[in-house]
C-alpha cells in the first residue's frame, strides 16, 4: 500500500527511534510569547551573539567576488585549511598530525559526529555516551541505529569508575565511546590524567573514542583544556572533533573539523564524498585565514564570557537562585532552585518563561540525569542579565510555581502549613 499524506512519521524506522523533542514546547511558548510583543530574555539556545571578528568576513567577502570560488568544493576540506587545522594542533596541544590522513573538514562538528556515527555502526552495536550530554552525541548513534547505553555524569561522580560499570554490564561489548570536555551542557572539565585513564580503558577494551572539543578556547580558569590527541597512543582509537562556531564566533557558518585515528578519519571520509560537497569554498577560505590569521580575538571573546559568567553568577544569587560558576563553556549548569524541584525542568523552564520572561533550556533535554538542571547559555549582555535577574526575584518573591509548604510535623489537626514561601 502506497502512504497516503496522512500516514504519521511512526511508521519510519530511525524516526520511531527518536523521542519526543523536549526542547519544543519550550521554544513554541518562546515564539508566541514573542508574537505577543513580549521582551523575552533568551538564554536557551548557545547562539553566540559577538560578532565574527573582521578580518575573517572581509577575507570572506574578498573570496566570494571571485567567480571561480563558487564552484564545488572538496567535501573533506581544501587543502590549506586542513593544513591550518593541523598547525593550530601543533601550536595549542603540541600534537603532529597528518593533513592528508588525519584530518578532515565538517559541517560543524554537529554534522561530522552524525555522519561519522553512520560510518561505523552497525545495527545493535552498543555506544557508551555521558548523561546529561549533547543531543547528537547519543542521537546521532541512535539514528545510525546503535544502542545507546549512558554513563551518570553528575556533579562530583566519579566518571571513570561509571565507565568501567557500564561496560561490565553491557552486551554486547561496546564499541565507541562518546566524551565532551568542557561538557556542554555541564561545564565540566577534565585533565590530562583523566584521558591518560580513559585512553588506556579505551585500548584495553577495543574502543574507539569521539571527543567532542568544541569549548577547548572558553574556559577561566586553570590550565587550558588539553586534547586527548596529547596522550601517547589516543591515535590508535581516538578522533577530536572541534569547531570554529564558539572560539571565533561563527556558528552560522557550519564549520567543523575531525581530526586523530586516521581509520576513522578515512570512514568519515568516504560517507561525506557521498552526501555533500565540502563547504562553500570562501567559508573554508575564511576559516582558513581565522586560524592562520591573529588570535587576540579568542581572548575578547573568552574575557566576554568570563565577565558575564561572574554577572549572572553574582546577580541571580541575590535574587534568590544559587548557581555554580561555570569554570568554562558559555553555560551556566543551574540546579532547580528549592521548592521548585517538583516541576522539573520542563515545567520549570515553561514557568520561567511565563512568569519572568526568561527562557532557558531543560535539563531533560540533555538526557534524564539533567532534568534537575536547566542550561542557561551565556548569549546576553550584561544590561540584560540583570535585567532577567531582576523578573526572577519577583518570581521566587511572588511564590507563584512553588511547592506548597509541607505539613508541619507535631500539628495537632495536620493540615496547616507554612505561612509564607519556602526560602
Amino acid at each position: 500500500m502506497v502512504p497516503d499524506a496522512t500516514t504519521p512519521d511512526s511508521e519510519f524506522y530511525r524516526i520511531r527511534r527518536l523521542p519526543p523533542y523536549v526542547f519544543a514546547e519550550v521554544n513554541a511558548l518562546k515564539a508566541a510569547a514573542r508574537a505577543r510583543g513580549e521582551d523575552v530574555i533568551d538564554f536557551g539556545m548557545g547562539n553566540p551573539d559577538l560578532p565574527t571578528p573582521k578580518h575573517i568576513v572581509e577575507k570572506l567577502v574578498e573570496t566570494v567576488a571571485d567567480p571561480k570560488s563558487h564552484r564545488y568544493s572538496i567535501s573533506r576540506g581544501i587543502p590549506g585549511l586542513r593544513r591550518a587545522l593541523t598547525a593550530y594542533y601543533q601550536r595549542r596541544f603540541g600534537v603532529e598530525l597528518d593533513p592528508e590522513r588525519e584530518a578532515i573538514v565538517t559541517l560543524g562538528s554537529k554534522e561530522g559526529l552524525a555522519n561519522l556515527a553512520q560510518a561505523i555502526t552497525a545495527p545493535g552495536d552498543v555506544i557508551l555516551c555521558p548523561n546529561p550530554s549533547y543531543p547528537i552525541h547519543a542521537f546521532g548513534f541512535t539514528i545510525a541505529g546503535a544502542s545507546v547505553r549512558s554513563v551518570p555524569l553528575v556533579s562530583g561522580g566519579d566518571l571513570m569508575a561509571s565507565l568501567e560499570q557500564a561496560h561490565r554490564h553491557a552486551v554486547p561489548s561496546p564499541s565507541a565511546l562518546i566524551l565532551n570536555f568542557p561538557s556542554n551542557p555541564t561545564a565540566r572539565v577534565v585533565d590530562r590524567a583523566f584521558y591518560e585513564e580513559v585512553v588506556a580503558f579505551a585500548r584495553k577494551h577495543g574502543i574507539y573514542i569521539l571527543s567532542d572539543l568544541a569549548y577547548a578556547e572558553i574556559y577561566f580558569e586553570g590550565e587550558p583544556p588539553p586534547s586527548i590527541l596529547e596522550i601517547p597512543g589516543a591515535k590508535e582509537v581516538a578522533v577530536e572533533f572541534t569547531s570554529l562556531s564558539k572560539t571565533y564566533s561563527m556558528a552560522g557558518w557550519r564549520m567543523g573539523f575531525a581530526a586523530g585515528n586516521p581509520k576513522l578519519i578515512s570512514a568519515l571520509t568516504r560517507v561525506k564524498s557521498y552526501l555533500d560537497y565540502g563547504a562553500f569554498t570562501p567559508i573554508q577560505v575564511a576559516a582558513t585565514a581565522a586560524l592562520n590569521g591573529p588570535q587576540d580575538c579568542i581572548e575578547l571573546h573568552r574575557q566576554t564570557y568570563r565577565h558575564r559568567r561572574d554577572v549572572l553568577v553574582e546577580s541571580f544569587g541575590r535574587a534568590g537562585w544559587t548557581i555554580p560558576s561555570p569554570p568554562a563553556t558559555m553555560f551556566a549548569w543551574a540546579p532547580i532552585p528549592e521548592g521548585y524541584s517538583h516541576l522539573g525542568s520542563v515545567g520549570f523552564a515553561k514557568l520561567l518563561l511565563q512568569e519572568a520572561q526568561v527562557a532557558v533550556a531543560p535539563g531533560l533535554g540533555f538526557g534524564e540525569h539533567g532534568d534537575d538542571h536547566v542550561r542557561i547559555a551565556l548569549v546576553e549582555n550584561e544590561q540584560r542579565i540583570r535585567q532577567a535577574a531582576r523578573n526572577l526575584k519577583r518570581l521566587f518573591e511572588s511564590g507563584k510555581g512553588r511547592e506548597p509548604a509541607l505539613t508541619r510535623a507535631g500539628d495537632e489537626d495536620g493540615d496547616r502549613t507554612g505561612g509564607h514561601p519556602a526560602s
